[in-house]
């Protein structure tokens, strides 16, 4: 199918340290990547997916439209943390308009804020394997003040927001893209600056997920408090290889202690996974974010749950070339791009 440019639209991946944008076109099967650029926001601005300082971001957003060129008003963005669940959970056989009288009701049971507090949506994955008379469903919840606030942001940069999305889902979105021909189950894990999200696929299809309030941040919180700096000056000290405040040792100390936090709980999570489903192993890890760029993490990853851990290339499938995007940027940046390229190929009337 061929999308015409009223259909497209920006995928926007808000962060609490950087925003990205992406733009891409799909003609006849074949994917090209129009746009994609970030900024940095203001510390303190967005934290754990809450909106703290919605002009700020409001205006690193209309910043990133400027310096990009991006002239799409249509914008899809992605949300995650504790303010959203996504629960697979089993109801009894109904057609899809019955369900959506009575979600409120079996949703009650597996959400734990009041149910008058957020917007409900769900997805039928099909009858259950043992029992016709009851089928899978994959539940979403979503605080409504935390949409209210991505609404207010969007507006106030002027911009059209027609789809929010969760940030796992869109990692999912750009894996199925570019990996289409892989089958085996995946683990899809990426460590942002303030949170990690989890996604354990088996044919395509989510089958467990989860958010966490780790990331990268860890490593520059831990970095600020050893060399008595701001936070923009720890990430500074983190990548400078002749740091001032902090000995070379003391940063490599810290990081291997901030890994060590994320393997374990990476661990933990495939744990509860396998506890209930024993015979589904999970060979591959595929991770993306900020912290898919340290090696150590992808080492001690690999070592303590006897899988292949690879960085994802959400650009593997797109012809970069015709809009003359910068082929070493996107080897640099690929894998925190992962989201945005999610929530990019997305179209306004997608369900």
């Amino acid at each position: 199918m061929i999308f015409g440019p009223k259909n497209t639209l920006v995928g926007l991946d808000i962060g609490s340290r950087t925003i990205k944008a992406a733009e891409a076109v799909e003609a006849k099967g074949a994917w090209t990547l129009k746009t994609f650029g970030s900024v940095d926001v203001v510390p303190g601005a967005i934290e754990e997916g809450v909106v703290k300082d919605p002009q700020a971001v409001a205006e690193a957003i209309r910043e990133l439209y400027q310096l990009y060129h991006i002239k799409q008003s249509n914008v899809a963005i992605s949300i995650g943390g504790y303010s959203v669940i996504v629960k697979n959970i089993t109801v009894q056989t109904m057609p899809e308009e019955q369900l959506y009288e009575s979600i409120n009701f079996e949703a009650e049971q597996y959400i734990p804020f009041d149910i008058n507090d957020v917007n409900l949506d769900f997805h039928i994955l099909g009858e259950t394997p043992h029992n016709p008379n009851q089928m899978n469903v994959l539940l979403v919840a979503a605080k409504k003040d935390m949409i209210d606030d991505y609404v207010n942001v969007m507006d106030m940069a002027g911009l059209n927001l027609c789809i929010i999305d969760i940030d796992a889902f869109a990692l999912q979105n750009i894996y199925d893209i570019n990996y289409a021909d892989e089958s085996e189950n995946v683990a899809l894990i990426d460590i942002g600056a303030g949170k990690t999200s989890f996604n354990i696929l088996k044919n395509h299809v989510s089958v467990f997920m989860r958010d966490v309030s780790l990331g990268c941040n860890q490593i520059n919180r831990k970095i600020s408090q050893k060399a008595g700096s701001s936070m923009a000056e720890a990430e500074d000290l983190k990548l400078s290889s002749n740091p001032d405040k902090i000995s070379v040792e003391d940063l490599k100390q810290i990081e291997s202690s901030v890994v060590s936090d994320w393997c374990n709980e990476i661990r933990r999570a495939l744990d509860f996974f396998y506890s209930t489903n024993p015979d589904d192993a999970i060979k591959k890890i595929v991770v993306s974010g900020g912290g898919a760029n340290i090696k150590e993490f992808r080492d001690s990853l690999a070592i303590q749950t006897s899988a292949e851990v690879t960085t994802i290339n959400p650009f593997h499938v797109f012809n970069t070339a015709k809009y003359n995007v910068d082929s070493a940027y996107l080897e640099q940046v690929a894998p925190q791009a992962a989201i945005a390229m999610g929530l990019a190929v997305r179209r306004v009337d997608d369900k």
